[in-house]
């Protein structure tokens, strides 16, 4: 590992064309968040907190406003109340579904943090699709693609909502693209009109120009759009018709969207928001970096330096478990924030395995923040993302390679 600094100086020569499509990404989205900003005429107004139930809160509304013009959605939900993004995504589910329907998940089994939502695994009674009488069933990915025949057969008339998930989450394979998506859900409602696509857009935002056109999706603040500010929230967009489905679940029915205060200012979530093209496309930058570095140091990535890009993870393959904990631990000790704590394995709620994760970050948990964690299991794959600077990623890839080599 003598040569780290020669390896880090070619990987950057071989991601320049890389780095330049990310570039007109960046551009593309943040004329997007900016004409939204500009013709909703965003002033210090909408920054200001509110009190008590929050009708007409002028700054949640339009916040909300936003969201939806830029992710190309009808209306949209922007809560500081929603703790997460599984809770954006299980209320979503519990919103839509009733007895008696059926769930389908499309890119095969759901991030791990739904299986006791949807009640694959955890106790009986705890409140459950399963406990609710909502059946579940999953199509496999086809060479890592959506495979569209056995999704179309599999969509019958009891299939109220069909679940697709964006990112690669804890899998070895492509995070799928909006182009893809899109198609397969126009396949999905000339079959069944009346199903419902629901996306997983975890991860996803702002990492191409366009965003799925799904009947209803959900994503994290403390990720993509909240572009390292927002501290806290969550987001679900889509048709009206499910999102008020949805806002019944948020808080009751009959009430909906019409109440929620927020005592702090809305400032982090619209300058947030108005960044979040800009840190998406370094966070992008980062992880195309360290998938160069370390494929040129004989380690499986996925995506490679040159692949299209559609969520903002990265994929490293260690074979061992103790390299995937040290890759972990180095990159926790070059993060600005808690970077004397070593992480270590241990049984996160919600996880099937024990879970590793490195979170040096100003919000915690933040994952648009650099980043990495990782289930223990083989093949040992670790899942780096985010990454506020470009050069703070570059730093710490490059104290990892000295530490290695000392």
């Amino acid at each position: 590992m003598n040569n780290y600094l020669d390896i880090i100086n070619r990987a950057e020569l071989d991601c320049a064309e890389a780095f330049s499509r990310l570039d007109e990404i960046e551009r593309v989205n943040t004329k997007k968040v900016l004409d939204s900003f500009k013709k909703h005429r965003v002033s210090a107004r909408h920054f200001a907190p509110t009190t008590g139930y929050g009708y007409d809160d002028i700054g949640r509304d339009t916040l909300g406003e936003i969201f939806a013009e830029v992710l190309g959605a009808e209306t949209a939900l922007v809560r500081p109340q929603i703790a997460s993004g599984t809770h954006a995504l299980a209320l979503c589910l519990f919103g839509i579904l009733r007895p008696g329907d059926s769930l389908l998940s499309a890119a095969g089994k759901p991030y791990d943090t739904l299986e006791e939502i949807i009640g694959l695994t955890g106790e009986a009674g705890h409140g459950s699709l399963k406990d609710l009488g909502v059946s579940y069933k999953q199509t496999e990915l086809k060479d890592g693609r959506l495979d569209e025949d056995a999704i179309l057969a599999s969509l019958t008339k009891e299939v109220k909502l069909v679940l697709i998930q964006r990112s690669r989450g804890y899998d070895w394979r492509p995070s799928l693209s909006v182009s893809e998506i899109n198609d397969m859900i126009d396949k999905i409602h000339a079959k069944n009109p009346d199903t419902f696509v629901m996306v997983d857009n975890c991860y996803g935002e702002f990492t191409s120009q366009e965003e799925p056109h799904a009947d209803i999706m959900a994503g994290s603040l403390i990720k993509n759009p909240g572009g390292g500010i927002a501290p806290t929230g969550g987001y679900i967009a889509g048709k009206k018709e499910c999102v008020e489905l949805v806002s019944y679940r948020l808080t009751s029915p009959g009430i909906g969207a019409e109440v929620g205060s927020y005592a702090a200012s809305y400032q982090p979530f619209y300058q947030g928001l108005f960044l979040a093209p800009h840190i998406v496309c370094q966070a992008l930058r980062v992880s195309t970096l360290f998938s160069r570095v370390f494929e040129l140091l004989g380690y499986q990535v996925h995506p490679t330096y040159q692949d299209a890009r559609n969520d903002i993870i990265q994929a490293i393959r260690f074979e061992s478990a103790e390299k995937l904990i040290t890759f972990v631990q180095n990159i926790q000790v070059n993060s600005p924030v808690d970077s004397e704590a070593v992480p270590e394995p241990w049984a996160m709620p919600g996880y099937q395995d024990e879970v590793i994760m490195a979170a040096g970050t100003f919000v915690s948990g933040a994952s648009i923040e650099l980043s990495a964690d990782a289930p223990i299991r083989p093949p040992y794959i670790a899942y780096l993302q985010g990454g506020l600077t470009y050069q703070h990623g570059k730093i710490a890839l490059m104290e990892m390679l000295k530490a290695w080599k000392e």
